[in-house]
Parts: C-alpha cells; structure tokens; sequence
C-alpha cells in the first residue's frame, strides 16, 4: 500500500472510519514491528481525523508508557487507575469523556485538551496498551468514535 491515505473530507464520522480501517489494516498487514505500526497508525488517524492529539501508552510494569504519538508533547508515564488513560487501563474499557475537567482525578498533559476518549487494546484477558484520542473541543467524541475505535484496535490486537 502507498503510505497515502484516500478519504472522502466530506463524508460523515462513520464513513469516513469505514474508509479509513481498511486502508490501516493493510498499511500494518505487512509490517511486523509494532512502533511502526503504532506510530503509522497514530499518523494516519491524526491525518484521517484531524485529531488534536492521538497516540498510544503501553503497559510496562505497573505503569502506561508513551509510546507513538501525533501532537503536542504528552505525559510520559501513567499509573494504573489514574486519569482517564489509568482508568482505561484499570477498568479494561473504553472511556468516553465529554469534558475532561469533570473527570475525577483528570491529568492534564495539555491544557488545549477538551473531550477524551481512550480504548484499552485487551490480549487474552490483559490490557496491553491504551489508544488515547484526545480534542481542543468539548463533548467532541461519541458512540460512533468509540464503535470504530475498539474495531481498530481488535484488528492491532490481531497483529500481536
């Protein structure tokens, strides 16, 4: 595959996703190194989504590491339990926050930083990294968001 991306700007939230997996599941069918393909991945859903900032914590020890990322710079590390990607971790589920600053024990990385959401990648039972999305809007991440989001990581839980 090129490493260009071909979606339709105009199209809705969900065709643009439906457009935009299949293209990144063939961009990683054929590389075996996972920071290449994370960081592609954060790069073409940043590029696709124009997210404010996307990219990928993995769990090392008792704690989330930054891994690939598109955006400004973020924290580094992240215990287990704390902060919307803690709680991700912790909890083994998507969290879908509207507004980041009502969200119990918030870790502002970045201050620009509105709405949230984050998706936990699960491998036999055990949460092995996070996908962290988040926006400069509030309330800008919803059902649909999350539907493609968890497809996109069950498609890199296969590549694992």
């Amino acid at each position: 595959m090129a490493e260009s991306l071909i979606i339709d700007q105009e199209a809705d939230k969900a065709a643009q996703y439906q457009q935009l997996l299949p293209q990144i599941e063939a961009l990683i069918s054929y590389e075996e190194d996972l920071i290449a393909n994370l960081s592609n991945i954060a790069g073409a859903l940043k590029q696709a989504m124009d997210f404010f900032w996307v990219g990928f914590y993995i769990v090392k020890g008792e704690q989330l590491v930054l891994g690939p990322y598109q955006g400004p710079i973020a924290c580094t590390r992240i215990a287990k339990g704390r902060g919307v990607c803690g709680t991700a971790w912790a909890e083994g589920k998507t969290q879908l926050v509207a507004d980041v600053e009502q969200f119990p024990g918030h870790i502002a990385c970045s201050s620009d930083s509105k709405s949230e959401i984050v998706v936990p990648l699960i491998v036999a039972g055990t949460v092995k990294m996070i996908l962290d999305v988040d926006s400069n809007h509030l309330n800008d991440f919803d059902a649909t968001d999350q539907k493609y989001l968890e497809k996109l990581m069950d498609i890199l839980a296969k590549q694992l």
